[in-house]
């Protein structure tokens, strides 16, 4: 360069695109940059992967879940570690025990409890073909296909299938019922919970909890695995008055009494035990852990 070289439009053109580059690499590794980014990827991008520290998670763009992945590294690891904590706390923790996951999702929660290690295996249940790839691929990318079981279909009273409505913006919140217009409606297959553990040989003994989130398809889930409700399993789950209706939540709670007496409900900042009986119907949605 000459002397002079410095007055050429190239060489500040140059240095302001270095400049802005600067700057915007600053910027979007903010929590408001990452959520400016990735609110406006266009349709083209299909799936992103994530380094999260210690695992990898692979998502869709638009979907709810993954831009909470994308802006803050997970979702709600937040509250496995909560639930993890007051089971070992209440001595609930089984050394060879199985978690069984109904509504596996992309496999969020999944991964966060096979890195846990607080379970010898997990099997996990989701009927979304789209979440399902997804979880195929964050288990295999994981390497944890040792230790995680996916089973691709509903968990529902009898084998056969059902319609199923894929939400287009929250994948998290498809489900068997419809809750928006726009939902896709597609076919998926479903089985009873104790058809998927005999298909894998799986004794009913050896499962340490269920988890589960199936956006009010809960009730119908549990009719469908009542020889673990029978051993008082540790069951927790996305209680959802809202999606039931006032009638179906007093049946359901009903059925759950008979089953388990005492229960833990998770608020934001704490647990509070009750009767099972006295669950609150008012409340649109709550998590609760049903103790043995």
């Amino acid at each position: 360069m000459t002397s002079r070289g410095w007055l050429k439009p190239k060489f500040w053109q140059k240095r302001l695109r270095k400049a802005r580059n600067a700057v915007a690499s600053r910027f979007f590794n903010t929590r408001t940059g990452r959520r400016l980014l990735i609110e406006n990827i266009g349709p083209r991008v299909v799936s992103m992967t994530v380094d999260a520290g210690d695992h990898l998670m692979t998502f869709s763009p638009s979907d709810y879940i993954g831009r909470k992945v994308f802006r803050k590294g997970h979702f709600e690891r937040d509250k496995v570690d909560r639930l993890i904590t007051v089971l070992r706390e209440r001595g609930l923790m089984r050394k060879n025990g199985y978690l069984l996951e109904i509504g596996g999702n992309i496999g969020t929660q999944t991964v966060y409890f096979a890195l846990s290690g607080a379970y010898a295996h997990i099997v996990s249940i989701e009927p979304d073909p789209r979440n399902f790839a997804l979880l195929q691929k964050n288990i295999r990318q994981n390497k944890l296909d040792g230790t995680v079981t996916l089973v691709n279909c509903a968990a529902g009273a009898t084998a056969g299938e059902i319609d199923f409505f894929m939400n287009a913006h929250n994948h998290g919140k498809s489900s068997a019922y419809r809750k928006s217009a726009s939902d896709e409606k597609t076919r998926v297959a479903v089985k009873p919970v104790t058809e998927v553990l005999d298909e894998l040989s799986i004794n009913p003994a050896d499962i340490g909890l269920v988890w589960m989130d199936i956006e009010g398809y809960e009730p119908v889930a549990c009719r469908s695995m009542l020889p673990l409700l029978s051993r008082r399993v540790p069951l927790y789950m996305e209680f959802t008055p809202l999606f039931y209706g006032p009638e179906q939540t007093r049946e359901f709670i009903k059925t759950l009494a008979g089953f388990y007496e005492n229960c833990l409900v998770f608020f934001e900042e704490e647990e509070q035990e009750m009767k099972v009986a006295d669950l609150p119907g008012s409340i649109e949605q709550y998590d609760v852990l049903f103790l043995p």
